[in-house]
């Protein structure tokens, strides 16, 4: 039989599959001695039999009785008792952090006559209803489903009938009124009472935490995190500690340090008189930790030494829940640390200076997404700027965007293309779709660890809270601020790292890890503003040149054009792994391969490649030289042959129109003709490719002849060109052998013609699943594979990339048929089988055969690891995405224990 539940003295933090995150660092905590209440972990193997069942699994009950018992045995006091009453919290906790997703109860087991010996028992009649009334409106809310307005609207106007502005400032005989509230409500909304049992309580929470796995924002939030939907989640279930007992209790969220920009220190947000929903709910704002020191230095001095001996244990920056109840600390939660993208470099390179991890270990802290935050512009601080207000920093970034005070708008305005700034009193876990979909956050209310500032950090997205001149009047439609009025579609301003907020457009400049990546050290530190960005430059330096040291795979671009080639070079590209030739038959040079197509007869073909060959010459004499010395992988032509010639309609339109006023139009006549000849149904299965240069005669000659020229034409120069030709949509062997013996003639020609060796790499994409299956046949005719992992997509999954992701992929996502688009991150099980083969094949006839990929994969983090396993030499990506390859490429290496410098 499976063991359903786990005491928190039984677990450790290496248990986060059975216990959750929470319940393994609950464990850990008991583990080490610091203060933790009694309490048990349900697993997530008890959630995963309740998804499955439909009911909670029968022994749990038996667990749960026998690990209640021994918490009623260790602190004296039964659960419910009507003199001196246990009361727990229950808690999810999944395997990952998902903040504010799932569900929460607190004061289980307080009910209509223990209330009574709570108040007798803590002497303080206020505090005692004060839990009944939090009890009544969660469990309303989380377990039987009622609208948490409901309970919030009647707080309200409790407060508002007695003059008062915030909970604490209820009396005894003022929530005596609100639980009948309450609880008149949950008769109203579910026709029963609200069960008195605490037993029935507890076995009803639980259930609901389970329940809370599948609602609708979790499952999104997983989407969005990609986090598994099997994994279920585990329940705490935490004897409670009270932190609303008066002014000497309180509660509060602490970090080892500041989570936005990474320094040491004492952060963190603390509310006296008040429970731990009041700090992530952000309904109040906080005080800080040092003003608890002066509260209570006592529990201050003993957080300290807990928060130093976590992070020593941790060896990261963690992030911890703690309640002071009549000055006695208890911590309820910890967990390494939610970041904002410039923290988690500075903390990285900090921890290494500090001797506490590795600089393998710092670059295994740090991701390829975090990276590209640092990468983005960042506001104009020349430019001229009207301040609305300045708040709390929460997440950096630099956001422009219309006003939106809900979902709905924010869900209507971002489908029509605008950027939304999502504008609250404060956010709850019901906001997350908005959040996903704004390009900022602004809240009236909280603090650094409130909702808003804790997932849109989770998720790098720029937020700026506790802004406390604003007034959000949703009713209204209204945002008032110094005597403005805001209101939906006007455009506002955040500035994530200072806090300000701005009236209208600023203009943006790159950000200084951006001049540092493209311009130098010189430029990024001049670029940096204070000692935080200096410091944070300094770390990215750090950790990318490691990257660089420890990676086996190199990292090439994809590159056009010679200066799409010198950007990409300016980012660390070891080389080109993708030129697109068909970029270079765009724009006035349509009319060329018209002329081509229109031929009729060889000596016109050869006319219509002549006018072609001086101005693909100079093409690729441009980006060689932009490359020199590195290698340059040039794909021939590839796309179909209609894409360069007019449109079908169009083109019947104006010979029509033509035909009707009498004019003459034989040279229209003979393109549309020569279009219908070409026209297909499926193009992006049909002429193009290989197919495309076997067909049309002279087409590939002439692109190999010009490559083979420039390359000629450098080395007389004194440059060291280093070109490599690919061929495209090769599905059987004997394709590639025919164009590389033309290939290997014309080269020749060439060579001889200049007297000297042109011994060019010859090889092919493999974007069809018949070529990685025949990858062994295929190699025999190739020097170099490049996985072209876009087409193999589309061609493995039976998908037209262009049609499907709008008009299915959604539902897909939905429906988890898809977790991710795979053009997106590559399909493992499907896509990432193909690439095993046609490594395999590949190197099985030929070991020490060259292997990239060149599709848009390349530069994807998740991707970049599984091409490092799957043995491939090189990713090719956007010049943009070069910094975050060289990342991902030297984190794949260290996380599969390997070291290209060991």
């Amino acid at each position: 039989m499976a063991k359903y539940v786990y005491r928190f003295s039984e677990g450790d933090k290496d248990q986060k599959d059975l216990l959750g995150g929470k319940g393994a660092n609950l464990a850990e905590m008991t583990k080490i001695g610091l203060p933790v209440p009694p309490g048990f972990t349900i697993t997530t193997e008890a959630c995963r039999a309740y998804m499955r069942d439909g009911h909670v699994p029968p022994e749990l009950r038996v667990e749960v009785t026998m690990a209640m018992r021994e918490i009623e045995d260790t602190i004296g006091r039964r659960h419910g008792d009507f003199h001196e009453p246990l009361l727990v919290s229950v808690r999810s906790g999944a395997k990952f952090s998902m903040p504010g997703m799932m569900e929460t109860v607190l004061n289980v087991g307080l009910n209509d006559a223990s209330v009574k010996g709570l108040a007798e028992f803590s002497g303080d009649e206020r505090f005692a209803w004060d839990s009944y009334r939090r009890l009544i409106q969660m469990f309303g809310k989380t377990v039987l489903g009622i609208d948490g307005e409901l309970f919030a609207e009647a707080l309200e106007a409790k407060k508002k009938q007695v003059g008062v502005t915030t909970d604490v400032e209820l009396g005894a005989e003022d929530l005596k009124d609100l639980v009948e509230t309450f609880k008149q409500i949950v008769r109203e909304r579910c026709g029963r009472e609200f069960p008195q049992h605490p037993r029935e309580q507890l076995d009803m929470a639980i259930e609901a935490v389970f329940g809370s796995w599948n609602t609708e924002r979790a499952r999104l939030y997983r989407r969005r995190e990609r986090i598994p939907n099997d994994l279920g989640t585990a329940v705490n279930v935490v004897t409670m500690v009270f932190g609303n007992l008066g002014e000497t209790s309180g509660t509060g969220v602490a970090f080892t340090r500041d989570p936005s920009t990474g320094h040491s220190g004492v952060y963190g947000d603390y509310l006296p008189n008040a429970q731990g929903e009041d700090v992530v709910a952000g309904i109040r704002n906080t005080l800080t930790l040092n003003e608890l020191e002066s509260l209570d230095k006592k529990s201050y001095d003993e957080l300290l030494q807990a928060m130093r001996r976590l992070e020593t244990h941790y060896r990261d920056l963690c992030d911890i829940e703690f309640t002071i109840e009549r000055g006695k600390l208890w911590l309820l939660q910890t967990r390494v640390g939610k970041r904002t993208a410039g923290a988690a470099f500075r903390v990285a390179t900090q921890l290494v200076d500090e001797h506490l991890i590795t600089m393998d270990e710092a670059i295994s802290r740090v991701t390829g997404a975090q990276l590209s935050q640092l990468l983005f512009p960042q506001f104009d601080g020349d430019a001229e700027r009207q301040l609305l207000t300045k708040a709390m920093a929460a997440s950096p970034g630099a956001a422009v965007g219309e006003i939106v005070l809900d979902n709905a708008q924010a869900l209507e305005r971002s489908n029509a293309g605008a950027n939304v700034i999502l504008v609250r009193r404060e956010t709850n876990p019901d906001d997350l779709q908005g959040m996903m979909v704004a390009a900022g956050v602004l809240t009236a209310r909280g603090g650094k660890t409130s909702h808003a500032a804790v997932v849109a950090r989770g998720m790098g997205t720029t937020a700026v809270v506790g802004a406390e001149e604003l007034d959000v009047d949703v009713a209204a439609q209204e945002v008032r601020v110094d005597g403005q009025v805001l209101r939906p579609g006007d455009v506002i301003a955040l500035d994530g790292s200072t806090g300000e907020v701005f009236l209208g457009e600023v203009p943006v400049v790159d950000s200084p890890v951006m001049r540092y990546i493209a311009e130098g050290m010189d430029a990024g530190l001049a670029a940096s503003e204070d000692e935080a960005t200096r410091e944070l430059v300094l770390a990215v330096d750090r950790i990318l040149t490691h990257a660089d040291d420890v990676r086996r795979m190199q990292v090439r671009a994809n590159a056009d054009t010679a200066e799409d080639g010198r950007r990409a070079r300016e980012r660390g590209a070891q080389g080109v792994g993708l030129c697109r030739t068909e970029h270079q038959f765009l724009g006035e040079r349509r009319e060329y391969i018209e002329h081509l197509v229109l031929a009729e007869g060889d000596q016109a073909r050869e006319a219509a490649l002549a006018e072609l060959l001086p101005l693909q010459r100079q093409d690729f004499v441009d980006l060689l030289e932009a490359m020199d010395g590195l290698p340059t992988t040039i794909r021939l032509i590839d796309p179909p042959l209609h894409e360069f010639l007019p449109d079908l309609t169009d083109l019947a339109v104006r010979v029509a129109l033509a035909k009707e006023r009498g004019e003459s139009a034989e040279r229209e006549e003979k393109l549309l003709a020569a279009v219908h000849r070409m026209h297909e149904q499926n193009p992006m299965l049909g002429l193009r490719g290989v197919r495309l240069g076997l067909k049309v005669p002279g087409l590939f000659a002439l692109q190999i002849r010009a490559i083979a020229e420039a390359t000629v034409a450098l080395r007389q120069a004194g440059k060291d060109p280093r070109p490599e030709i690919m061929v495209p949509l090769v599905g059987s062997v004997r394709e590639l052998q025919i164009v590389r013996e033309e290939a290997e003639g014309i080269l020749a020609e060439v060579g001889r013609a200049a007297g000297t060796r042109l011994d060019l790499p010859i090889g092919c994409m493999i974007e069809l699943p018949r070529a990685a299956l025949t990858a062994h046949r295929i190699a025999e005719e190739a020097d170099f594979f490049s996985f072209g992992t876009n087409d193999l997509t589309q061609t493995t999954w039976g998908f037209s990339r262009d049609d499907v992701e709008g008009a299915f992929f959604a539902d897909y996502l939905e429906n988890g048929v898809l977790t991710i688009s795979p053009f997106e991150t590559l399909d493992a099980d499907g896509v990432g089988a193909l690439v095993k083969a046609g490594v395999e094949g590949g190197r099985h006839t030929k070991p020490g055969l060259h292997l990239g990929v060149c599709g848009e994969h390349g530069g994807d983090p998740e991707s970049i690891h599984f091409f490092h396993q799957a043995g491939l030499d090189y990713v090719s990506c956007s010049p943009f995405r070069v910094p975050i390859a060289r990342l991902e490429a030297g984190r794949a290496a260290v996380m599969a224990g390997e070291d290209a410098t060991a």
